[in-house]
């Protein structure tokens, strides 16, 4: 999502960064192609406008005029005005005694019932006992859907059936939560469109019995620009707390996002990042901007490598690798923690400079060659792996044919695994950078 939008901004950008003062016709020209970039990518009208005039007041003021980048100036205030529209992060209102209610609405198709299973993992993880209740009873597949996936989870989930009214049940799962001492109990209630008088009476209901605190709509990010009439009549007529962005990882481009958030005033609390259960986000205004600009978003790399790396493995291979003990089998320990956190693309897109970069290389291509290098060394026997000084021309020719490479890949990959252990014997040695092992130890 907002790849298209980051990389026109981005041209846009770059024009400006040519110039060495910026002049009103400038700023009005890159205006007028941001203004095309954002509604291209379905950002409400209204919306663009607002932004757009908020942006040219500031950048043909005093603080564009005085500053030695002026493009860079641009840029800021580019950021700035987007955090403005996007809003300060949102976090889950959990105050007061339990069980904390929380209820989930939105439109046919928005994913509802796979949200609310990840929401309840989400919530586990915290430390909470979460409930999920089965309310949809228009689609006796949905209360399968989710028994399913409380199951996978080891979740409970509360269901009385397709034949019970679902503000019945509601009530009966709030019930149910105080007699089990549950801390959360979430609500999947059916889905609807938002101009069905009878449906949204309905959840009207359900939220006057089981008075929840927060009151969640599930949009579809791929929903284009009738996100903000969805939004618009769902917080009308229920009092929205907050907005859960799904299909985040698709080919949407980004707009409802930005419209959502800023017509209807509700934060946008999580994002749904993939199809997997722990594919689940909190929504950080500034790291989406800081993305949309094309400045990465360092912070985000950083939790996904303290969820998914090992420290205490990191540490004993950082220790070896300074006292040049490192060996092929630390190398491929290391290849298979970095594989954890993703696709080598996206992590590249998370680091400042190198975005542009990601999107010159294939997709598939940083990724084949960690296969192809971990193909290679789970074809070494454990010895050839601590010495590949015993690859000899028949064992190389084997570990090619084990592993569907070939000798000269080998021969390279031995080359630079020779020059990382160099210069490690190299830092350890020279007093002065020393301390960078001790360092890199430490971590």
């Amino acid at each position: 999502m907002f790849e298209s939008l980051s990389d026109k901004l981005q041209a846009v950008f770059d024009r400006l960064s040519k110039r060495g003062i910026l002049t009103e016709q400038d700023v009005d020209v890159a205006l007028r192609e941001v203004r095309v970039a954002l509604l291209e990518a379905d950002v409400n009208f209204k919306v663009v406008k607002d932004f757009l005039a908020r942006v040219r007041t500031r950048a043909i003021g005093a603080e564009v005029h005085k500053s030695l980048t002026p493009s860079q100036a641009v840029v800021k205030i580019v950021n700035e005005e987007l955090l403005t529209t996007l809003g300060e992060p949102g976090k889950l209102d959990l105050g007061g005694p339990a069980p904390h209610v929380i209820m989930l609405v939105g439109l046919q198709g928005t994913g509802k019932t796979t949200t609310a299973a990840k929401l309840a993992l989400r919530l586990r993880s915290s430390g909470m006992r979460p409930l999920m209740v089965a309310a949809d009873t228009y689609r006796p597949a949905a209360i399968i859907q989710l028994e399913q996936l409380g199951k996978q989870l080891s979740i409970p989930v509360f269901s009385e059936g397709s034949k019970v009214p679902p503000p019945q049940i509601c009530k009966d799962a709030v019930a149910q939560a105080i007699q089990g001492a549950y801390d959360i109990v979430i609500l999947d209630t059916a889905g609807r469109l938002q101009i069905d008088d009878g449906m949204m009476a309905e959840v009207e209901k359900i939220k006057a019995l089981t008075r929840p605190q927060e009151v969640l709509l599930i949009a579809d990010s791929m929903t284009g620009q009738e996100a903000v009439n969805i939004a618009d009549a769902f917080n009308k007529r229920l009092g929205l707390t907050g907005l859960i962005l799904t299909k985040v990882d698709g080919d949407a481009r980004g707009g409802a996002a930005i419209s959502m958030r800023a017509v209807t005033g509700v934060p946008i609390k999580f994002m749904a990042t993939g199809e997997k259960p722990d594919a689940f986000e909190p929504f950080y205004p500034d790291r989406l901007s800081s993305r949309i600009l094309g400045m990465g978003d360092m912070l985000s790399l950083i939790e996904k490598a303290q969820v998914e790396y090992d420290e205490a493995e990191a540490t004993k291979v950082a220790e070896k690798l300074m006292s040049a003990k490192f060996d092929l089998d630390d190398f491929l320990k290391q290849i298979q923690q970095v594989k954890k956190m993703g696709p080598l693309n996206e992590l590249m897109a998370m680091i400042p400079g190198l975005g542009k970069l990601s999107k010159d290389l294939s997709p598939e291509m940083p990724d084949n060659q960690l296969r192809r290098v971990e193909a290679i060394i789970n074809s070494m026997t454990m010895p050839e792996r601590h010495n590949p000084d015993l690859l000899n021309a028949s064992r190389k020719r084997r570990v090619a044919k084990g592993s569907g490479t070939s000798v000269p890949e080998i021969n390279q990959l031995i080359v630079q695994f020779r020059s990382t252990q160099k210069l490690m014997k190299q830092i350890n040695n020279n007093p002065r950078l020393r301390g960078l092992g001790s360092m890199m130890g430490r971590r």
